[in-house]
């Protein structure tokens, strides 16, 4: 049977609007392979929706005096509307509180109930005695026991990525009440995360030397070095989706049981909108299962979720989870509470027009393998010196020489010198070398080969100099301009899984309307002599120094 791929990038809490880390770490990436993969003609199914459930919705509907209903409400139609702006090309966005999502999920803790995978004890958990509420997760902040961070929650510090269990926290605090939690006797139902341990092992370290990044095997390596403990999978809160066995009264399932789960429930949805069968994008060996990922969710996607996939006994373990680092602003740390972020909403609404840039400066910047650094500077500085000055620049020589000298057809193909053979070379060695590092999800590096192509054709036509050859050796003009479109229908289709829309731009301006896969992007194939392009058109314009202070200027304000 042939390959397909189920391709996920982490679901958004639907408690806030999405911003520019969330994309480097999880939705520019996926989508960079998702589209690469559809170039090459591949089956695959990108999945993702809005994660609705949780601590997290309850504690925004309390700051907000709204129900959690309507903070998921709300905040999922501005995700889902800011992703289809931005142009993540999902082919289904969808969401935890759906119907079919509560029954594929309690359908799951059913199967593993029945199979043993849970067990069931009396455990001591915080209070609020003033707010009568037991106090999970994020309820509860306190200091990190790992880097000693003073506002970690429950569930994971945010300052150094590590996941925590409540106990955990020094100091610990009620983020109702901000009292100090007292001790009360709850019952929940515990995964048996240590009955797993020694397959986890084994899958982890079959995956070495597989183009799993190593930040991913390290954390994984750290928790499994520590020794798995049961965890508990049921919290006492009234939103989430309810323990469907006799006890779970008032008790719901935990977001981390059921939020991955929200995958498999989503391709449901998919399939039975698309006439499709689910099943063989979860179930079949052929199917290679990837995620995408910030840091913080590693230890969800390489060891939890697997063991639930694994306790389910037909389904199929990721293929790859390639977790990127995090991405800082200005030196700090993005921080959705302190407003201490720049909103996708807003960017599009400051910069219209300019999605690409936005993909093209967090792709190069990406925090592939560490924490890595967003400026206002440096925004302005890759927009200006690479893609204006660089792709833009390229481009418009082109297609404005071709007008100028023959009418905007493309002209004929003569005698080819050691530096035209060159150029062919490099056309055909190019999506080979970025198609290889894309499959091993090195993005920033791929971007970098694309734009390459760019910097070789400015000094292709910087070297052969054809405005001064023009009057004496036309022949050889000739052949310098059908060279220098070749690289263009290059750079058109290999700019694609990075700068879609400028893709889609200057494919129109060069009149293509055939669109080869990935392995026939080749020179002399696509565009030929006697082909009449069409008018030339900037695809980048500068962003000035004025545009950036008031950015600037929006940040020191928060």
């Amino acid at each position: 049977m042939s390959e397909r791929y189920t391709v996920t990038a982490a679901l958004p809490y639907a408690n806030g609007p999405i911003h520019i880390g969330h994309l480097a770490g999880a939705y520019i990436p996926a989508d960079i392979y998702v589209r690469y993969l559809r170039l090459k003609g591949k089956d695959v199914v990108f999945i993702c929706g809005s994660d609705e459930h949780g601590v997290a919705i309850s504690i925004k509907a309390k700051k907000e005096g709204i129900t959690p209903n309507e903070v998921i409400n709300k905040y999922h139609n501005i995700i889902k509307k800011s992703f289809e702006k931005f142009g993540i090309s999902f082919d289904h966005y969808s969401r935890t509180s759906s119907i079919i999502h509560k029954t594929t999920a309690q359908d799951f803790f059913k199967k593993m109930s029945q199979k043993k995978c849970f067990m069931l004890k009396d455990t001591i958990q915080y209070f609020d005695k003033e707010h009568h509420q037991f106090l999970p997760d994020r309820f509860v902040t306190g200091e990190c026991p790992k880097c000693g961070y003073e506002n970690a929650y429950g569930d994971q510090c945010e300052a150094c990525g590590s996941s925590l269990n409540v106990e955990d926290l020094i100091n610990p605090k009620s983020t109702l009440s901000g009292n100090e939690p007292t001790q009360k006797s709850t019952s929940h139902w515990f995964l048996k995360l240590d009955e797993s341990e020694k397959f986890l092992k084994e899958w982890i370290d079959s995956k070495k030397n597989k183009n799993w990044k190593s930040n991913v095997l390290g954390q994984v390596k750290s928790w499994l070095d520590e020794g798995l403990k049961p965890r508990a999978v049921t919290r006492d809160l009234n939103w989430g989706i309810p323990v469907p066995l006799k006890g779970g009264e008032n008790k719901v399932l935990y977001v981390w049981f059921d939020a991955p789960i929200g995958y498999i429930s989503a391709t449901k949805e998919w399939a039975n909108l698309n006439n499709k069968e689910w099943e063989s994008y979860w179930k079949e060996k052929e199917t290679k299962l990837i995620h995408f990922i910030g840091k913080d969710n590693i230890v969800f996607h390489c060891i939890i979720f697997p063991a639930i996939l694994k306790s389910m006994g037909d389904f199929i373990l990721p293929t790859n989870v390639p977790a990127n680092e995090f991405l800082n602003l200005e030196g700090k740390k993005l921080s959705t509470s302190k407003n201490w972020a720049i909103w996708l909403d807003d960017f599009m609404i400051d910069f219209p027009g300019k999605q690409d840039v936005l993909r093209y400066v967090l792709t190069v910047n990406a925090p592939e393998t560490k924490d890595n650094d967003f400026t206002w500077n440096d925004f302005q500085l890759k927009n200006n010196s690479e893609l204006v000055a660089i792709y833009g620049n390229f481009v418009n020589r082109v297609t404005v020489l071709i007008h100028k000298y023959y009418r905007g057809v493309v002209p004929s193909k003569n005698e080819l010198n050691d530096d035209d053979n060159y150029i062919f070379d490099q056309l055909t060695k190019a999506p080979i070398k970025i198609g290889s590092l894309i499959n091993e999800f090195k993005f920033r590096e791929g971007c970098k080969e694309m734009m390459n192509l760019a910097r070789i054709g400015n000094k292709y036509l910087a070297d052969e100099e054809p405005w001064k050859k023009i009057k004496n050796h036309t022949k050889r003009v000739e052949t310098i301009m059908y060279n220098a479109v070749q690289i263009a229908v290059s750079l058109a289709f290999l700019s694609a899984p990075f700068i879609p829309e400028t893709s889609e731009k200057l494919l129109k301006i060069l009149n293509i309307k055939i669109y080869p896969t990935w392995n026939h992007i080749l020179p002399n194939k696509i565009i030929k002599s006697g082909h009449e392009i069409g008018t030339p058109k900037l695809l980048f314009d500068k962003i000035e120094d004025e545009q950036i202070s008031i950015q600037k200027e929006k940040l020191i304000n928060r």
